[in-house]
């Protein structure tokens, strides 16, 4: 019985590594081949660890200085839109739990519909809108696409969350002479900052890695985002120039990584009390 729990556990951790190395090879493989040289990367028996480190491609991709006008294009379009849809989501997930009505159903619907449509169906409808108003080559509109595509997912992270705080302590509060925003703020935030969390790094990490909508809308060079300028380093038979996109992606790469470090507890704890608890 014993060797029998014993080699289940085995198995167990077996699977749990190979899976964590399928996760993180293509990483490895990607900082590698930034690191190899052009006659390297294109010869004939390719290695996984480069042979002599090089970083001729991290100096071409810097002296280009298009990488981190583009990253920055997107730190800007993520944060904003990032900000403006946790503004919309909270407020609005907090009244549709503790109001009830017809429409909180209808919303819900919604949420759910609206995960449903590929985002080739919207893209017409959504460039033939923002062209009417001006914003088909702009940051603004982009940031004005990137929070209608987050928001249903981000308001159900929310609602569900909201739905699993006791409404007895809000009254609790009350009963002890606390005011409504002392509820809030006081009662309430500190309870919801996990999720708040976790709907933030959705959000923004929705808005980095995002790529067809930026493609479509925008146009002029300046205002490119990370990832199509990383498609630039595609030639227009396909053919990628292997080593300065390695190395361009291994640069795009770290701003998140470190977002995901920096809120990994807020990460893991709000979306699993947001989707179990609710």
């Amino acid at each position: 019985m014993k060797n029998s729990i014993s080699f289940s556990k085995i198995a167990i951790h077996g699977l749990i590594i190979l899976f964590i190395i399928f996760l993180l090879f293509p990483l490895l493989w990607v900082v590698a081949s930034s690191l190899k040289s052009t006659q390297e990367i294109y010869s004939g028996a390719p290695t996984i660890l480069p042979q002599h480190i090089s970083f001729d491609h991290y100096l071409s991709v810097i002296n280009g200085q298009q990488i981190f006008r583009s990253m920055w294009n997107s730190i800007v379009v993520g944060v904003v839109s990032t900000i403006i849809v946790i503004l919309i989501a909270v407020p609005s997930a907090y009244a549709m739990v503790r109001y009830k009505s017809k429409v909180n159903n209808a919303i819900l619907g919604w949420i759910l519909v609206s995960q449903i449509f590929p985002v080739i169906l919207v893209m017409i409808p959504l460039y033939v809108l923002l062209r009417y108003i001006g914003l088909t080559d702009s940051l603004t509109g982009l940031t004005l696409i990137y929070v209608v595509w987050s928001l249903p997912f981000v308001l159900w992270i929310m609602h569900g969350y909201v739905k699993s705080i006791p409404i007895e302590l809000e009254e609790a509060a009350v009963l002890d002479g606390a005011s409504r925003s002392q509820v809030i703020f006081k009662v309430l935030m500190p309870l919801l900052l996990p999720a708040i969390g976790a709907s933030a790094l959705f959000a923004f990490i929705s808005a980095w890695n995002e790529f067809f909508f930026a493609l479509v809308l925008m146009k002029s060079p300046t205002l490119a985002t990370l990832q199509v300028e990383l498609a630039r380093y595609t030639g227009m038979e396909g053919q990628a120039r292997t080593g300065p996109l390695a190395a361009a992606s291994v640069i795009a790469t770290i701003p998140s990584i470190l977002l995901f470090i920096f809120m990994r507890k807020w990460l893991t704890k709000g979306l699993i009390s947001g989707a179990l608890k609710g």
